[in-house]
């Protein structure tokens, strides 16, 4: 008797799997944190660095312990991770954008 009340079943990842993505993530959290620490670089090649390791690391944890690809659920998931992330970024462009236009109107004056 099947557990299972669909025969689609995704099998989970290997040892293996889960070991490469917390490596990567030590190691995109390690970077970010070494450059801030030792404050040898400047403000905006830090900023750079902190914001593409963030990205990145999104990525790895979506890909390695979520196991979110194009394959899943027929590549639905892909898609609602993409509106996700439009939605977001709408909303963090519009705030910054409202709050550097009342910064502007309301230091001129």
């Amino acid at each position: 008797m099947s557990h299972s009340a669909n025969g689609n079943v995704v099998p989970h990842s290997s040892v293996k799997s889960y070991m490469i993505g917390f490596i990567l993530s030590v190691i995109l959290t390690g970077i970010p944190f070494w450059m801030v620490m030792s404050g040898g670089s400047s403000q905006g090649m830090t900023l750079g660095v902190v914001v593409a390791c963030a990205v990145i690391q999104v990525v790895v944890h979506l890909i390695y312990f979520l196991h979110l690809d194009t394959k899943s659920e027929g590549g639905w998931n892909m898609v609602a991770i993409v509106f996700s992330a439009v939605i977001i970024l709408i909303v963090v462009v519009g705030s910054l954008w409202i709050m550097w236009n009342l910064n502007y109107n309301m230091m001129v004056r």
